[in-house]
């Protein structure tokens, strides 16, 4: 049985963690109702609303209702002035949801009993010296890498870095692909492959084929659009599973890449891929392998008629209606690595910088 009619969670989520799931978790249960307040400040680089959308995520189908709150009010835990400041924003917040009272305020932090008394609530404190999770939101944005098991899986599918290596067949993609993987994997040990699924599908289709007929060969394989559907979505789940192991993410191909090849196959009017494509995750770069000057090689499973120069006109034309930032690289082997990897490590510094406002506090955990 609930102990509070309605519970109260306060705090930044900058970004969410296994200790704030902890924390809401333990005060869900002893709610009827429970309101989690994400107080955000300009000066953070995770957006609020982005804090907001994952802890939902998080919290889809429970007596949780996740709000968001521009806060750029400074702190002072030993200012009444500053408190007072900060407690109207809280309860406009509330009041925003309908929530006029509050019975509990559940915290990790001290300042959660003044926060209680204010309120008119009991303050219950959970888990003070985060022994049951030790992780904290300084420990994320100082170390993602080591922190991202930690970080809620709904953040860290958007925060992961994407990198989308596209290109027409024997331009180079899956080489390239494969040379960026080897070269990060020293720096992410857990950087997942995420290699073309339509390949693997084209393998199974044409065996599956061959066992009913001996003496088919490739061109006797029908596509059809459910083909394409299939690809799609096993594509992006490929991709998905790799953000939720590791803050980079390389891929060879994507859903643009299938929903084209369902263009040259079946035609410009089939849209079995149309779904997955409606459901791209964000991407932080596509890299488009360049034909010019690119033999093709034919290893049995290629087409030698297959329109390598408008494919990699259709990429660019995709990507840039579609507002995405690419690259064509070009050049010798050495040279496209060079290339990639100098924007990539940029991207990556910048995802993996964080600032904050100059009265937060780190939180410093025992033993660390």
């Amino acid at each position: 049985m609930s102990l509070f009619a309605q519970g109260l969670v306060i705090g930044k989520f900058y970004p969410p963690h296994t200790g704030h799931r902890h924390l809401i978790a333990t005060a869900s249960k002893q709610s009827a109702r429970l309101a989690v307040v994400v107080l955000g400040t300009r000066f953070e680089d995770i957006g609020l609303a982005d804090r907001v959308k994952w802890l939902a995520a998080e919290f889809e189908d429970t007596n949780v209702t996740v709000i968001g709150m521009p806060d750029d009010c400074p702190v002072d835990y030993t200012s009444r002035a500053i408190w007072k400041a900060h407690n109207e924003l809280l309860r406009l917040a509330l009041k925003s949801k309908g929530i006029t009272a509050v019975d509990a305020v559940f915290s990790s932090e001290e300042y959660g009993a003044t926060l209680a008394g204010d309120f008119g609530a009991e303050h219950v404190m959970v888990d003070k010296a985060r022994s049951s999770y030790p992780v904290s939101g300084t420990l994320c944005r100082d170390d993602l890498g080591a922190a991202w098991r930690n970080i809620l899986k709904p953040a860290r599918q958007d925060m992961a870095v994407r990198i989308i290596v596209v290109g027409a067949e024997s331009t180079g993609a899956t080489t390239l692909a494969q040379a960026l993987t080897t070269h990060y994997r020293k720096r992410y040990p857990e950087l997942a492959d995420v290699p073309e699924f339509g390949r693997q599908f084209t393998y199974d289709k044409f065996a599956a084929l061959q066992a009913e007929k001996p003496d088919a060969v490739l061109s006797d394989m029908v596509w059809t659009a459910e083909d394409f559907a299939v690809i799609g979505e096993r594509q992006n789940q490929m991709e998905n599973e790799a953000a939720a192991r590791c803050p980079l993410v390389i891929a060879d191909t994507d859903v643009i890449t299938t929903s084209l090849f369902e263009r040259v196959y079946i035609g410009e009017k089939s849209y079995g891929s149309y779904l997955a494509v409606s459901r791209l995750p964000h991407r932080d770069l596509y890299l488009i392998t360049d034909h010019d000057g690119v033999a093709f090689e034919d290893d049995g499973w290629r087409d030698a008629g297959h329109p390598r120069a408008e494919m990699t006109e259709w990429f660019k034309e995709e990507l840039t209606a579609a507002g995405s930032s690419w690259i064509l690289v070009t050049g010798s082997p050495e040279e496209r690595i060079a290339t990639a990897t100098g924007i990539i490590d940029l991207i990556i510094a910048q995802r993996n910088s964080f600032t904050s406002p100059p009265w937060a506090t780190r939180t410093v955990l025992t033993g660390a």
